[in-house]
């Protein structure tokens, strides 16, 4: 069984679980590393057969850094491409939108009725944490590399740049209270200029683009 299956099976079994509600953390701040693939093709415009990730697509890996705060995410997630001639690309976008956090936890002790009911007084505690559902839309600016980036990035090295907007669905399995592991499907949508003038059609193109990435997920909650 390869990874996906099991990461599969493990979503499934935590589904099987005590769903907890979707959160809105007063603030937090996110950190993830993520592998996998990537892809995507030209809908229309000029330069449709040249769309980025129509060129760019293969094996992706990467990063993200966000800070949450009630349901509003704003973040940064960065990504190299390779395929078999080596790097395909770089894409880097700047993202806000708004993400659901489903908590999956275990039954709450025995010091509770089933109905949620306290027999003693004191706070009710949550069970322990087994893992996570997410659900999100974001909008937002990318900008595409056909070369390793050289910091500090200038627009002489931008190939691509555009207004997307995207959603995604994760899930995975928790370790310890910080730590998750899981699989992220984002889907993009976006409207896209080839480096040269903006305001030339014959530079303009629409994409659709998708993923399939592993993440290991640090979520620290602030407040």
């Amino acid at each position: 069984m390869n990874r996906a299956s099991l990461l599969f099976a493990a979503s499934v079994t935590l589904l099987a679980s005590r769903p907890g509600d979707a959160r809105a953390d007063v603030l937090s701040l996110r950190v993830e590393a993520h592998g996998g693939g990537i892809g995507g093709v030209g809908v229309g415009g000029a330069q449709e057969d040249l769309a980025f990730f129509k060129d760019a697509r293969g094996g992706t890996y990467g990063g993200l850094i966000g800070v949450e705060a009630l349901f509003v995410d704003v973040w940064v997630d960065h990504h190299q491409i390779r395929d078999n001639g080596g790097l395909a690309g770089t894409w880097t976008q700047f993202m806000t939108g708004i993400d659901l956090d489903f908590e999956l936890r275990d039954e709450p002790p025995e010091d509770f009725t089933a109905d949620g009911k306290k027999k003693s007084k004191g706070p009710k505690p949550e069970g322990k944490l087994k893992g996570y559902i997410e659900l999100g839309i974001g909008f937002g600016f990318g900008v595409g590399t056909g070369q390793q980036i050289d910091p500090p990035l200038n627009n002489a090295q931008v190939s691509d740049k555009g207004f997307l907007v995207e959603g995604k669905f994760g899930a995975g399995f928790a370790v310890g209270k910080v730590l998750s592991f899981g699989i992220s499907v984002p889907v993009g949508l976006g409207y896209y200029f080839k480096n040269g003038f903006a305001n030339d059609e014959n530079n303009h193109y629409s994409g659709l683009q998708g993923a399939v990435l592993f993440v290991v997920r640090g979520k620290i909650k602030i407040k």
